[in-house]
């Protein structure tokens, strides 16, 4: 019998979009859970690195490019948002370590 760790609401809301990643920052602002934290700033990571790769992108228009970008940003979100469902907190590959760096105003 597992325990679900403090947090796992909000760190399933952060995958939810950007905005859903900027209400589970607000949500996770008192009382504050590691878990909710640790999620947050992965998820907050993978939306802001899409939409920035996305405005990059708008410049010229390659079919490829961009069908690579979405199935990138999509196998990440799908392993993230796992990880979040099954109660781990390991870092999303190649970036996730990244995210946990910049992102230290999460609190």
């Amino acid at each position: 019998m597992s325990s679900t760790p403090p947090g796992k609401t909000t760190a399933i809301v952060a995958y939810l979009t950007l905005v859903g990643a900027l209400i589970a920052i607000t949500m996770n602002l008192e009382p504050k859970h590691a878990y909710a934290r640790f999620h947050t700033r992965q998820a907050f990571g993978l939306h802001l690195t899409f939409i920035a790769c996305s405005l990059f992108l708008s410049v010229t228009f390659d079919w490829y490019v961009w069908v690579g970008l979405y199935i990138f940003y999509f196998i990440l979100w799908i392993y993230g948002f796992y990880l979040a469902l099954t109660d781990k907190t390991t870092p999303i590959p190649l970036v996730g370590p990244y995210f946990q760096k910049w992102f230290t105003f999460i609190q």
